[in-house]
């Protein structure tokens, strides 16, 4: 555990190379559901992110992708043809469009979900709840850039 309080640039690269792994299995399990159904990351991304954040406006999802609106417009397109999303007017400002699941998307967001939930338990499961706090405050401070 010493080791960690001089990280060196190999611990970094190792590191990285860890975040690099557990990203492409974690988002390559849900990959057979996403294609058959047409799609890929940018919509598993964005129906993420509509089902964690119910009502969020075409703005804040964004700022949240870190996208274009023009790359942003085409996935919503996507999903409001297949039915899997719906866009209302905000009722305080009609100007904003707020987006939710529809049934059919809330089922193939559990679909998609279901598939990554196993590994993300099964990792969870087997550490230790100390272990498990640290790593989402690790995580949080990569997020936000926490020096």
């Amino acid at each position: 555990m010493k080791e960690l309080l001089y990280l060196k640039d190999e611990q970094i690269k190792d590191c990285i190379q860890l975040l690099l792994y557990a990203y492409r299995e974690t988002f390559s399990d849900p990959k057979d559901i996403l294609k058959k159904n047409s799609m890929g990351a940018a919509h598993h991304r964005t129906l993420h992110l509509i089902e964690r954040n119910e009502g969020i406006s075409v703005n804040e999802l964004l700022i949240k992708l870190k996208i274009t609106k023009q790359s942003l417009n085409r996935v919503l397109q996507d999903l409001k043809k297949m039915k899997i999303i719906k866009q209302l007017k905000d009722n305080n400002d009609s100007r904003r469009k707020l987006l939710y699941l529809d049934q059919i998307g809330k089922k193939f967001y559990n679909e998609v979900f279901q598939s990554q939930k196993k590994r993300i338990f099964n990792a969870l499961k087997d550490s230790d709840s100390d272990s498990v706090i640290k790593f989402k405050q690790v995580l949080e401070k990569i997020i936000n850039g926490k020096k």
